[in-house]
Formats: structure tokens, sequence, C-alpha cells
């Protein structure tokens, strides 16, 4: 068989598409990927946008085999036949998806003279993986980690950097803002979101997933206490802002000497973005560095400093993930060093948490001491033994 097709809207596509995909190209010499443009539906993205990160998802597996054709205004087996295929190939993943797609199979044939079709089954821990599926997972914490497990990288990637466009627009009013304003923001998020920012390839936690995981936390956190919408925006524009120098070169020599969040607070306060309420920011930037927390006061200084721990009271899968990403952070610490410095940190974290002072917060306190402690322990005794 030299040609199979796979068709649909793939917004996003997930890794029961791609398994879909891979299941053809076992079969066929070359697979095409029909993306539908549908102008009844109203996908996250736009078809050119979907195309793109279909292709580099296929990239990514080393698929150099599959192609991908935009349909505007034809039925998929009718383009098939277009394009001198002769199958369609489809999932089945329940009953209700064979008496459906045995339907659309019949009428591809016996209406519209088009391909035929082929239908294969996934694993089990594909069932359940659909486009709708990963839609419903997007909002709650934690909601990025939860989509990654079912997408393929690139989707993940587009997923979230769409999510926090939408954020970052919302945090300034766009609608609203000068064409300047709007610049000046603009260049700021790229800068914020490139390879020197939170994108960049050496971030392995402070990345991101850190910055959706933050902003989701914010949000959750005004819902559950009413806070006002300012201090929330407040809260956002800080945690932008708060890890944006990490790890890193000081941003000139006389930085050289100052703490990854004195030189974040100076960041901020360089980028104009808000002249109203710059140093009230600059200082909650300033409340989650560790060297000096207990000298700064803030309003917001319990909720920053709790929202930045957050981390330690995830699941245990997400906690585990996070606890090897801070481990790559530090690439040239030599195992022994770090183990030992590692303990130590947790220990002192663990000890807070035992005395009810880690989340000075009230709200993160209920959410999260006691999973913190369990995570903390887990990780102090694997490091122990190692």
């Amino acid at each position: 068989m030299k040609k199979i097709a796979f068709s649909g809207t793939l917004d996003p596509i997930t890794n029961g598409h791609m398994w879909v995909i891979d299941e053809a190209r076992c079969l066929a010499d070359e697979v095409t990927v029909f993306l539908s443009e549908n102008p009844a539906k109203r996908p996250q993205f736009p078809v050119e946008k979907r195309k793109q990160i279909i292709e580099l998802s296929a990239a990514e597996r080393g698929w150099d085999n599959v192609h991908v054709v935009i349909v505007k205004g034809d039925y998929t087996a009718r383009a098939a036949k277009k394009h001198g295929i002769d199958y369609l190939i489809r999932g089945i993943r329940n009953t209700v998806d064979f008496d459906y797609e045995n339907l659309i199979q019949q009428t591809n044939v016996d209406v519209l003279h088009g391909a035929k079709t082929i239908f294969v089954m996934p694993p089990r821990d594909l069932g359940s993986v659909s486009s709708s599926f990963v839609g419903s997972l997007q909002g709650p914490v934690g909601w990025n980690w939860n989509v990654k497990k079912f997408m393929p990288g690139p989707a993940h990637r587009a997923w979230i950097m769409d999510w926090l466009r939408k954020e970052w627009e919302l945090l300034w009013a766009y609608p609203s803002a000068t064409p300047a304003a709007i610049r000046r923001a603009d260049d700021w998020y790229e800068r914020l979101i490139g390879t020197t920012g939170y994108g960049g390839p050496l971030r392995r936690y402070h990345n991101l997933d850190h910055l959706v995981h933050g902003l989701t936390e914010i949000r959750v956190w005004g819902l559950n206490t009413n806070a006002s919408a300012g201090a929330m925006a407040i809260l956002k524009k800080a945690f932008w802002f708060h890890d944006i120098v990490h790890g890193a070169a000081a941003v000139d020599a006389a930085a050289a000497a100052l703490s990854d969040e004195e030189q974040s607070a100076r960041l901020w306060l360089s980028s104009r973005l808000d002249p109203a309420v710059a140093d009230d920011v600059a200082a909650l930037i300033r409340a989650t560095d560790h060297l000096q927390i207990d000298g700064i006061e803030h309003p917001l200084k319990a909720t920053m400093v709790s929202l930045d721990l957050a981390i330690l009271g995830q699941d245990a899968d997400v906690y585990d993930a996070y606890a090897a990403s801070i481990r790559d952070e530090y690439p040239d610490v030599p195992d022994p060093v770090y183990r030992t410095k590692r303990v130590e940190v947790l220990t002192y974290l663990h000890g807070k948490a035992e005395a009810g002072r880690l989340y000075a917060d009230a709200y993160f306190a209920a959410q999260y001491n006691r999973t913190a402690m369990a995570n903390m322990q887990r990780e102090i005794a694997r490091l122990e033994a190692d």
C-alpha cells in the first residue's frame, strides 16, 4: 500500500492522533494528514498554526514521510481521491465511535465515491484521549502538566504559549491600550518568554510551565479568597518578572553582586510597563529573595512567598518531575555536593512545614502543607539513599 490519509480538525493534535498516524506509517510508504478547516467550528488555533504544530510534532519523532494538507470546502474522502489516496485511517475507541465512523465510511464510498476507511483500535491508555478531552483539562491548578501527558511536545508548547499570550494581553488591557503601550508590552512579552527568559533551553524548572503554574495559582487563590482585582494584578505582574533572572549572568557589571531577585526587580522597574505600581511590584519581587525575605514588608508578601513554594505541595508525579528538573538546573555541581546541599534545604523547609510556618498564607497552608511534607520526606530519603 503506497498512501494512506488521516483527517481531522486536530485542535490540538493528541498522542491518540499520533498513534493512529504511526499505525498508518506501518501500513503505507506515505501518510497524508488532511487538516479540515470547518467554518462551523471555532478552533483554538487557526488552520495554518495547526498545520505547523502537526509538522513539528512529526519532525520531533523523525517521521519524514508524513505530509499535511489543508482541506477547504471539500469532503475528506473526495479530497483523498484527488490526491491519489485510496484509503483513510481512523481510530476506533469504543462502540459509539464504531457506529459513527461506520456511517461515515458508508457515506464516503456509496455517496461521495471517495476513499475507503481502515479502522484501528488504540491501546487502552490512549482510548479516552481526544482533542475535546484534552481541552477540558485546561483551567485548574496543574492543568499544564496534565495536558502534557496527552499531546506531543510542539502541541503542548503551542497550547501554553497561546494561554500565556492571552493572560499577558488581559493584564495590560490590550483592547484599550495605546499603540505605544502595546508595542512596549509586546517587546517585554517576547523578552520574557523568549530564549533569554522563561523559554530558554537551559530553563529546567523556572520555565514556561513554572510561569503557567504560578499564574494559575494566583487566579485560583483569588477565587477562593475573594481577593480584589487590584491585588491579583499586582501578584501577576510580580510573578511574570520574579524569576526572569535565574542562575544567569548579571545584567551588567554593577549588578554582578546582586541576587537574581534584585536583578529581576530592577528589570521590572526598567520596563516602565506600569509606573503607577512600579515600586509596589518591585518590592513584591524582592520578597521572594530568601537572603532578604525577613527584611521586606508588603501586604502581599505572605501570598507571594507561599505562591513560590506551592510546587512543593503538588501531586507526587509533579513534585518528582520538579525535583528532577531542579537537579538539571545545576549540571556542573557534583552529585555528592548537590545531595548534601539539597538535603540541607529540604530539611530546613520540612522543619518550617512541621511548625506550620512554610506557607504564611492560610489558603496555601490549607492546600499544600501536608502534601509538601510528604513530598520532601520522600525526596530526602531518596537523596540519602543514593
